[in-house]
């Protein structure tokens, strides 16, 4: 059994530093993906209280929403559709101040007013993407990229059955 202990005085950065082998101490031994994913949601939202923090899995050309903690989300996304598409296809970490200007935004929901998306490459393809809302405008920076991307590699050899 396993009990978060975070510091809510510490800066985000600090934040992710205690987080990251409290995740790593989590998943370490188990195999399962939908398990290991619904805890490092649960531990991202217990940490850091985003609005929503949740996976979506690459099946053929669509973005599959996989474990996550928040509201109602968005089921399916197509490829290049969305920040999350986006990120999939680019590749690459993507970072929202805000949402309302981004072209082709998913409203999921309205409370959503910044994003940052992490996406999971495995053999020159996306197969899994990190997806956090936060309810404040420009609520994302590289700290949290880097350690987001930090928590992604952990789960680098994920198989998503």
């Amino acid at each position: 059994m396993h009990e978060l202990i975070i510091d809510k005085q510490l800066d985000r950065e600090e934040k992710y530093k205690q987080l990251i082998p409290q995740i790593q101490a989590v998943i370490e031994g188990e195999s399962d993906w939908v398990a290991n994913l619904a805890n490092i949601a649960a531990m991202l939202k217990e940490c850091f209280d985003f609005f929503w923090i949740g996976f979506y899995r690459r099946v053929g050309e669509e973005l599959v929403l996989a474990p996550f903690q928040g509201p109602l989300a968005c089921t399916r996304i197509r490829m290049n559709r969305g920040v999350c598409g986006y990120a999939a296809t680019q590749q690459e970490t993507v970072i929202v101040p805000n949402v309302e200007e981004f072209p082709g935004h998913i409203a999921c929901s309205s409370l959503s007013k910044s994003e940052i998306v992490v996406p999971l490459i495995q053999d020159g393809r996306t197969v899994l993407v990190l997806d956090i809302d936060s309810s404040r405008l420009n609520d994302f920076n590289r700290v949290d990229a880097q350690y987001l991307e930090k928590i992604m590699e952990l789960i680098k050899d994920i198989e998503l059955k």
